[in-house]
């Protein structure tokens, strides 16, 4: 079982900068791929951004350029540095996590745990 608590959303203006951080439990995170999901009201939740157990990383066309996916296994975190925000980047922030080689990170169904979320709001 893995616990994951998301922290680091807040209020910023647009063009401005926030840090995401997941903290998981667990003595196994560094064989887990992690994965950043997004939310805005009425909409599906959409990737954003994905790290797995070897580094590699993926990320939506929508952030590309923008937002930075990294892993500290030491502290059991992962990061999502997001700069140059705009206002369409509004919505709750999920972090996942995955222990399925090969699955394609850009889904929700290749994920085993979800943290509760936290909010991001990109004023215009």
């Amino acid at each position: 079982q893995v616990q994951l608590v998301e922290s680091g959303g807040g209020l910023v203006r647009a063009g401005g900068s926030l840090r995401l951080s997941c903290a998981a439990s667990g003595r196994t995170f560094s064989r887990y791929a992690m994965g950043w999901f997004r939310q805005a009201p009425g909409k599906e939740r959409e990737f954003v951004a994905a790290i797995s157990w070897s580094g590699s990383t993926y990320y939506a066309d929508s952030v590309k350029g923008r937002f930075t996916v990294s892993r500290d296994n030491a502290k059991n975190t992962v990061y999502l540095q997001m700069n140059s925000l705009k206002p369409e980047d509004t919505a709750v922030y999920y972090c996942a996590a995955s222990n399925r080689r090969g699955s394609s990170y850009y889904y929700t169904p290749a994920y085993d745990y979800w943290g509760q979320g936290t909010q991001v709001t990109v004023s215009s």
